[in-house]
């Protein structure tokens, strides 16, 4: 009996470590911390950003927030996803709707409670941040181009929360965010290709529900004409150090995305595409060691 109720409890945890997908959540907390170090506070000891207790406090309210805010979006996107990812949604539907917003309410909570140890501006900053995931989960995402705007922003804000804290106004970072910026809002594009069976029976106004997917490739064509520009400046015009390589692999990435984009009509080609974007977002989070690794031990002491 105890054995049969262990494996309960650990099948409901599997299923809302699915729900909160906790595995964005930590590259999220690891992209927020290199980018501190190496972006943002490229001058500090690296002591002195990871053992920074306000950092600490503040990418923990991030990181507490972003799962509350995949809790609320799962809650509302139920039945859409039971059409578009029957099997990670039955994983998902272990744990109880009341459950869900009982966590939801819960992080909610604490993130705020970690925010108030920064300050009360991060206390409202967080604030706004969940009301906007829980307007944009509830009503903006169905609303043509706004969904995939404010998704993406949505996505960017972790990163200006730690900008704002080291108040870093370098024209690099700016163009950084530019370039990252523009991988989300490619993402959410394709994602909407991905789940158009869905979005197109629950009435969801996306751009390939009302446009189609050629539009939708234009689209995207577009956006990646624009990544052009930030790929340019961090290559030609900073010092991003062996960054430069990943920018040029990225842009080699983003060729090969359109060619096989040019030829997708079905879903799981739709899925590549998603997961080659994918790996473009993660491969920028690690690749951000390269900016200056000859004195990367002499930051440590």
């Amino acid at each position: 009996m105890a054995s049969l109720m262990n494996k309960r409890f650990l099948l409901k945890m599997l299923s809302l470590f699915s729900v909160v997908r906790g595995y964005n959540i930590l590259m999220i907390v690891i992209a927020q911390y290199l980018a501190s170090a190496f972006i943002l506070a490229p001058d500090l000891p690296l002591r002195e950003v990871f053992f920074d207790d306000n950092l600490f406090f503040l990418i923990l309210s991030t990181a507490t927030v972003i799962a509350s805010g995949y809790i609320i979006n799962n809650f509302y996107d139920s039945e859409k996803d039971l059409i578009n990812r029957p099997k990670k949604t039955m994983l998902d539907r272990i744990v109880g709707q009341r459950t869900k917003l009982s966590v939801y309410f819960i992080l909610n909570m604490f993130a705020v409670f970690f925010a108030s140890y920064v300050s009360f501006k991060t206390v409202v900053f967080f604030s706004l941040y969940i009301f906007a995931i829980w307007f944009y989960s509830h009503r903006l995402k169905k609303i043509l181009f706004v969904g995939n705007l404010v998704a993406s922003i949505i996505a960017i804000v972790p990163f200006f929360a730690v900008f704002v804290y080291y108040r870093n106004t370098e024209t690099v970072i700016f163009i950084h965010a530019a370039f990252l910026f523009l991988m989300i809002a490619m993402r959410e594009l394709v994602k909407d290709l991905e789940n158009i069976k869905g979005d197109l029976a629950l009435n969801y106004h996306t751009i390939p529900v009302v446009y189609g997917e050629k539009w939708s490739k234009l689209f995207l064509g577009i956006l990646f004409l624009i990544s052009i520009i930030p790929t340019l400046l961090l290559t030609q015009k900073f010092d991003v150090g062996y960054m430069h390589y990943y920018f040029y692999a990225s842009f080699f990435l983003l060729a090969l995305f359109m060619l096989i984009l040019y030829f997708s009509k079905a879903k799981w080609q739709y899925l590549i595409l998603h997961n080659i974007l994918k790996f473009i977002i993660v491969a920028g989070v690690f690749s951000i060691l390269l900016i200056d690794p000859d004195t990367l031990l002499n930051r440590v002491f």
